[in-house]
């Protein structure tokens, strides 16, 4: 059985909601000079799908939100991870199945 959001719950989805957190590929090709392949499994899309989106002309496409939050994400993660507590880097991912945290 769930129970009811309260108002705090309310409060942090609003904020969650209105949460614009993203990065284009190409700032964040810029800022770690990646491969396109290497964008790809981050954004969990195909390799000429990035290359659509550095090409230009009538075959450029444009990283949709969720892609560039990806890259945000991870963005954060390359400059933050040694800050985040190991609690919360736990519940961010998860032991692998031999029980280790994962770790740089």
């Amino acid at each position: 059985m769930t129970q009811e959001l309260g108002p705090r719950e309310i409060r942090l989805l609003q904020l969650y909601s209105g949460c614009r957190l993203g990065m284009t590929p190409q700032a964040f090709y810029a800022r770690w000079g990646v491969t396109h392949a290497q964008i790809a499994q981050i954004c969990g899309v195909s390799e000429p799908t990035v290359d659509r989106w550095f090409a230009q002309g009538k075959t450029r496409r444009l990283a949709d939100a969720r892609q560039r939050r990806k890259l945000a994400e991870m963005h954060f993660l390359w400059e933050e991870y040694e800050r985040i507590p190991l609690r919360l880097r736990r519940r961010l991912c998860p032991a692998n199945p031999n029980g280790k945290v994962l770790s740089p």
